[in-house]
């Protein structure tokens, strides 16, 4: 008889197959993270350069059916037009604030009528809690006036998040066109809004814009090489399970006579 028997494969195929799968969705939730590092990285780069940049025309509805988000987000652009009636407020904690003023308060929405007819929302700027009674502050500018501000994405709430109470005009989430319609906004409406910079906040300093937030958390790399490493992990344990399923079998010779 041989020095060593081998030992029969015990119980691999489910393992392995267990394995294969576990490895294959670590490995994707790491290559996910590396996509999402080079998002993060051209959106940071993209806030920077354009909330700098020259004003330029705001997009019209001859553009926004081939306005791709990437392209325009945080592009800093202007607008001639006449404010309409009307504000809503989106309840916010300014934590790091530009201005002087910060803590819980309210960006102030308005509606922003064009000279070429279209309407887009503008977030004027940030008021504290007692500033929300829009008697107790500036109201927008009479007349034709040009803004200037950054175009930004609006949000739709998420399954949790409380309804808006238009009574009490108390919101939670940016969604464009329900706001729109509280204003009573009729005709066509920008996709998109508009955040004023800090030049256009009113004498008084209320609302206080400029408060578009251009800093953003980055932990997409620590993720990726998180889900990386338990991929390596993995793939030793299972080598190391396998290769004690595997290993030979020591032969401590043939039993003797009367052990047969």
């Amino acid at each position: 008889m041989s020095a060593a028997a081998a030992r029969p494969p015990r119980g691999l195929l489910w393992p392995t197959l267990a394995t294969l799968v576990a490895l294959a969705i670590l490995v994707a939730l790491g290559t996910w993270q590396v996509n999402r590092l080079a998002w993060k990285e051209g959106l940071i780069d993209a806030a920077t350069s354009r909330s700098v940049a020259d004003p330029a025309p705001a997009p019209g509805p001859s553009e926004w059916a081939a306005m791709r988000e990437d392209d325009w987000i945080y592009r800093r652009v202007s607008a001639t037009g006449r404010y309409g009636s009307g504000e809503v407020h989106v309840f916010m904690a300014l934590g790091d604030p530009e201005g002087p003023l910060g803590g819980p308060g309210y960006l102030i929405f308005a509606p922003f009528v064009t000279d070429a007819g279209w309407t887009l929302l503008v977030d004027r700027g940030f008021v504290p809690l007692d500033r929300k009674d829009p008697a107790t502050r500036p109201g927008p500018p009479a007349g034709e006036v040009t803004i200037d501000g950054l175009m930004r994405r609006g949000e739709k709430p998420a399954f949790f998040t409380p309804t808006p109470d238009p009574e009490r005009n108390e919101w939670l989430v940016r969604d464009l066109p329900v706001m729109a319609d509280a204003l009573d906004v009729s005709g066509e409406v920008a996709p998109y809004y508009v955040s004023l910079v800090a030049a256009q906040t009113p004498p008084g300093g209320l609302p206080q814009a400029g408060e578009t937030p251009l800093t953003f958390s980055n932990s997409h790399l620590q993720y990726a090489v998180t889900w990386y490493g338990l991929a390596i992990v993995l793939v030793g344990v299972y080598g190391a399970f396998a290769w004690r399923r595997l290993r030979p079998l020591p032969d401590h010779g043939a039993p003797p006579p009367e052990a047969r």
